[in-house]
């Protein structure tokens, strides 16, 4: 009797509970990690645009995001940060898996796959450890086009080239694959 009731309560499971529960611990706690980065980063560039503007928006993401990848870092022991195939930010330039599996999301994506839901997780060798890697896409919003779109109003390019002279992170269209969350912890 006890393994119909359990066999009755698993099946009327949502599949997405189902699927999330057969994920590795450590795959669901970076997922939990990106939540967290983007949940704290958003609120603050809303509001930034919300009271200065586009300008100030970029001064509180230059400062911000940082900021948070390193809370997040110290908190959950995992290396926390932010890639693209078109870095803004000296440290977001991808290493050879992060380009990689950059690639293997644009294709995905190309291929109709829902960028919201594109993730990766493996363990790989890193410097002779094995190393959890995963990394979550970020699509580009609406609000992200006045920083990171093909038009780019002239004061914000200005603050751009000031806070990031190697800025390559422009020229995007809503629904692109900005970049992606990018976290990494050595296997103990």
């Amino acid at each position: 009797m006890k393994k119909i009731i359990l066999s009755a309560l698993i099946a009327a499971l949502p599949a997405s509970v189902m699927a999330e529960s057969s994920l590795p611990e450590k795959q669901l706690e970076a997922r939990q990690l990106a939540k967290q980065f983007l949940g704290q980063l958003k609120p603050e560039l809303g509001k930034a645009m919300k009271s200065a503007g586009p300008v100030h928006a970029v001064d509180v993401c230059y400062k911000k995001a940082p900021e948070i990848a390193q809370n997040l870092s110290q908190s959950s022991g995992w290396n926390v940060n932010r890639v693209s195939l078109k870095p803004r930010a000296v440290n977001a330039v991808p290493d050879a898996w992060e380009k990689q599996t950059l690639e293997w999301f644009e294709a995905q994506a190309n291929s109709g796959a829902d960028i919201k839901k594109l993730e990766k997780f493996e363990i790989v060798k890193l410097d002779g450890q094995d190393t959890y890697r995963y990394m979550k896409a970020i699509p580009t919003g609406d609000i992200c086009l006045t920083c990171h779109g093909t038009a780019v109003p002239p004061a914000v390019k200005a603050k751009l080239e000031e806070l990031y002279p190697q800025d390559k992170a422009t020229g995007f269209h809503k629904g692109q694959i900005r970049g992606a969350f990018s976290f990494q912890q050595a296997k103990n």
